[in-house]
């Protein structure tokens, strides 16, 4: 079984982030931020789909700076 992370750890000590912030990702479906899992209606994370996404993003965003390739979503364009 992996690892659960509670949204407040996750969003503090992760991300340093409030943890509104974390339910605003979770709406913008475009970002793919891992879901919640929730346990005894408390909201975790799991630590392995965390990692990914983190490496996900870290590559594209560097990649994305390199000028490599273009951002993925127009969105992501306008300004």
């Amino acid at each position: 079984m992996s690892k659960l992370i509670p949204d407040g750890v996750v969003a503090r000590e992760r991300y340093h982030v409030h943890p509104q912030t974390l339910r605003r990702w979770d709406k913008n479906s475009a970002l793919e931020f891992p879901p919640p899992i929730y346990v005894n209606n408390r909201r975790y994370r799991d630590a392995a789909a965390l990692d990914a996404w983190d490496r996900k993003n870290s590559r594209e965003a560097a990649t994305r700076r390199a000028g490599l390739t273009p951002p993925s979503s127009p969105e992501a364009t306008a300004e």
